[in-house]
């Protein structure tokens, strides 16, 4: 996968930007498909179609590059929220983080199973960073969405539960997308579908935390077949 960053650095740092690119997405089927402990280096360096002594030089075991991978993820999901202020406009605010984190589940479905299998293991390796980076991190942005309430913007919802809500909704659609496929009548998520979602997840958190939505109208609906 070319990086088109990489176009504007020397020949030596494009290759490098790339082949890290090419490294990180063959990682990520990888452990998709075969978990932590069934992959392997062999397995991701045929899979980025390069040698395994070039895996190696950019990363050294298969626990560096999966903790890479798994800090990559939550940066990904993390971004679109990470900069709310306290003048921010919170239906806003949170609104684009929800869309941010649907389409999330439709462009990068592999990453979040990755993801949640690792918490259903019990984090064994992310429950340093969880417990202390992440950790501040969550609070920042609780103490962001306490003074939204503290200026009567937002109803006083507790903080993580609200957090934890748009995590679990919007995840859902990767996590188990067997489960929606199946319900739908065996038909995967379009473009279409996806936006349906944010509308209404938006829809419905927003209104549960007093605020009014971008749409107060019929909400468009998923079609069963």
């Amino acid at each position: 996968m070319n990086n088109p960053d990489s176009q504007t650095l020397p020949r030596t740092g494009r290759i490098r930007i790339d082949n890290q690119a090419r490294i990180i997405e063959a990682a990520e089927m990888e452990f998709a498909e075969a978990g932590y402990k069934g992959a392997s280096m062999v397995s991701i360096a045929k899979r980025a179609g390069l040698p395994r002594a070039n895996v190696h030089y950019y990363f050294n075991n298969k626990l560096e590059l999966y903790n890479r991978l798994l800090l990559d993820i939550l940066q990904l999901w993390n971004t679109a929220f990470s900069q709310i202020t306290a003048e921010d406009d919170p239906a806003e605010a949170i609104g684009a983080y929800i869309r941010a984190k649907v389409m999330y589940s439709k462009t990068n479905p592999r990453a979040s199973r990755i993801f949640a299998s690792e918490i259903i293991q019990g984090a064994p390796h992310l429950s340093e960073y969880l417990e202390t980076d992440f950790r501040d991190w969550l609070r920042g942005k609780s103490r962001v969405i306490d003074a939204w309430a503290a200026q009567g913007k937002i109803d006083p919802v507790d903080p993580l539960v609200l957090i934890f809500l748009i995590w679990s909704a919007t995840q859902h659609y990767a996590d188990f997308s067997v489960q929606v496929v199946s319900v739908l009548g065996d038909r995967s998520l379009d473009e279409v579908d996806f936006e349906m979602v944010a509308t209404n997840l938006t829809h419905i958190i927003l209104k549960g935390c007093g605020m009014k939505p971008p749409t107060d109208h019929s909400l468009p609906r998923l079609a069963m077949s």
